[in-house]
């Protein structure tokens, strides 16, 4: 395929003037334009100020131009870039503005201006090919100033990772479109609502989770003139009744997990219209003075019921909240109920596969919240696989091994299976799986050890000490639980499931502790709790009057290294320390060679 052209001009009224009769193209053919505000600072994806950014498509840019020179949201932007091709067409246009809208969110230097109404994943005739163009024309913007950070480097980051403008899967584009049809519904007739998002491992749901508020933002904030678009997958819900129905609105996005919270925080500091004081912990809306109108919970597996918290202060606050909402200290109460107590609208993102820890919600009321939502056509499964290139398959497939009932020949028990293009692989050492680990973060990037919490955190308070010992080779904990993944000595520590859980690498190594072992005899998995140091994770609850046996603590071992095994985009890794059990997962993990 011939290169394409990059065509640049001043974003005033006489400049697009004298452009427009220059070539028949500008004024009738498919096109991508980029806007930006060339006069601002450049800045790091760290802080400092931002430069606005503006990606569109048009069969007319001319007019384009000129609409965007009415709009208050874009007077101020300074330069066009307006990116030609003889063999484009109107999908290749759409699927060019995807890809760059996608990769400038990424890139952290900007505020991408683009309104979030329907960036989808839609195949089309010559794709692969025009795809492989969209990576020239990604060379000539970054040679030109646009991009100040390789692809590899902004897919690789969080900014990337968690950007509202993603593109959605058919099952993620269906449960969000119907989602909010229903909201509007709600909103209008008065109605209070409980929606419930499922899905496994990679499958999106903090993806979606993003998508919708910024979604819902977007409409709030429309203004006529900017609607210029009709056929992208949300444009009919960006009208005026709908706006209305959201002037005002309360909305927060309740993220339990720390890590994760911190990194959706930084995202939204850098995207127009949302807010990191949007992002909020069950204690953050509990404590509230004013009740939402909606709250979306990611991770709602994670949420707690009462237990005792990792400090005294929480304890007394989960007390007086309790109290605040239902007029007395109802141990009873979950943070669901929080939720539920504090607003007229909830969409729950979840997998009660991936509890991890005894103070988070049971799975009897998770799952009498699914059932419910089922009840009253309100659930949702998300089925695609996002994340692991081996599919939904793969995830099964580890869930299935760790959770296998019986003996060898038990019927339960998966035969070996292969994912071609999937590196999954067993290593007897520790060592060669480091080293296999640092060969492909130098290659591809985002590659980390991860471990379960085998080994009790020396390193918090002893930066000199090494937490983990195998065969010879020590090793440290992570040492920040915020954003731990894109630290700047994640390569050289080992980060628990507190400091991955949400999160996406490119390859992990995963290290499956001597908490986890296997009994020949019996043909069963069994914990060593002498050997698992998560305080938290296998206390028992004395306000509750709850014991958590050996079993109890098995359902959350094996979902810790579910989800371990299940953050690797490209390729998983396991080096596994009780010989029985690695002995015993041999017959389902090739071996490295």
């Amino acid at each position: 395929m011939t290169p394409s052209e990059i065509s640049r001009l001043d974003f005033t009224p006489e400049a697009v003037t004298r452009w427009a009769p220059s070539h028949p193209r500008n004024t009738n053919w498919p096109v991508v334009y980029v806007l930006d505000d060339a006069l601002a600072e450049k800045t790091s994806s760290t802080g400092g100020s931002l430069r606005d950014v503006y990606v569109g498509e048009s069969r007319n840019a001319a007019v384009r131009m000129r609409q965007h020179l009415d709009s208050p949201d874009k007077r101020h932007l300074k330069r066009i870039r307006v990116i030609v091709d003889e063999r484009f067409n109107k999908s290749a246009c759409l699927d060019l503005e995807s890809f760059l809208i996608r990769l400038l969110a990424g890139d952290g230097a900007y505020r991408v201006l683009n309104r979030n109404d329907g960036i989808t994943d839609g195949d089309y005739y010559d794709r692969d090919l025009y795809r492989e163009s969209f990576r020239e024309v990604f060379d000539k913007l970054q040679a030109d100033g646009v991009f100040t950070r390789s692809i590899p480097e902004i897919e690789n980051s969080d900014l990337f990772k968690l950007s509202p403008f993603k593109a959605l899967t058919q099952d993620q584009a269906i449960a969000v479109e119907d989602i909010l049809e229903g909201l509007f519904e709600d909103l209008e007739s008065d109605t209070n609502s409980t929606i419930v998002i499922q899905g496994e491992p990679g499958t999106g749901k903090t993806v979606v989770a993003i998508y919708m508020l910024k979604l819902l933002v977007d409409i709030a904030n429309t203004v006529a003139v900017e609607d210029f678009d009709s056929d992208t997958m949300f444009s009919e819900l960006f009208i005026p009744q709908n706006r209305a129905l959201l002037t005002d609105l309360r909305i927060g996005l309740v993220v339990p997990q720390q890590s994760l919270r911190e990194s959706i925080r930084k995202v939204f500091r850098k995207t127009p219209g949302l807010k990191p004081s949007m992002v909020l912990t069950a204690f953050d809306v509990g404590n509230a003075d004013e009740d939402f109108d909606l709250l979306i919970v990611d991770e709602a597996h994670r949420l707690n019921q009462r237990a005792n918290q990792p400090s005294g202060v929480q304890n007394k606050n989960f007390a007086d909240i309790t109290k605040k909402l239902f007029g007395f200290d109802d141990v009873a109460k979950t943070q669901l109920d929080w939720i539920r107590a504090k607003s007229k609208h909830q969409i729950y993102l979840l997998d009660a596969e991936q509890s991890v820890r005894p103070a988070d919600v049971p799975p009897e009321l998770l799952g009498a919240l699914v059932n419910s939502a089922k009840d009253r056509h309100r659930h949702y499964p998300l089925a695609t696989q996002m994340r692991v290139q081996a599919g939904s398959d793969y995830v099964a497939y580890i869930r299935r091994v760790l959770g296998s009932p019986g003996p060898w020949d038990d019927p339960h028990i998966p035969a070996k299976e292969q994912f071609e293009g999937y590196d999954f692989r067993m290593f007897d050492s520790v060592a060669d799986m480091r080293a296999e680990v640092r060969r492909k973060e130098e290659e591809a990037g985002l590659s980390r050890m991860l471990a379960g919490f085998a080994w009790p955190w020396k390193s918090k308070n002893d930066k000199t000490a090494y937490d983990i010992e195998i065969d010879g080779h020590q090793f440290r904990w992570n040492s920040t639980q915020t954003d731990w993944v894109a630290s700047r000595t994640s390569l050289e520590e080992v980060g628990s499931i507190h400091t991955v859980q949400g999160y996406d690498l490119n390859y992990a190594g995963v290290i499956i502790g001597p908490d986890l072992r296997y009994d020949a005899k019996t043909g069963r998995l069994f914990v060593d709790r002498a050997s698992y140091f998560d305080k938290k994770g296998k206390e028992n609850n004395k306000v509750l009057q709850k014991k958590y046996t050996d079993e109890d603590l098995l359902r959350f071992i094996r979902n810790v290294y579910a989800v371990l095994l299940t953050r690797g985009i490209r390729g998983t890794f396991v080096y596994v320390c009780d010989p029985a059990l690695r002995e015993y997962l041999r017959a389902f993990i090739p071996a490295d060679e």
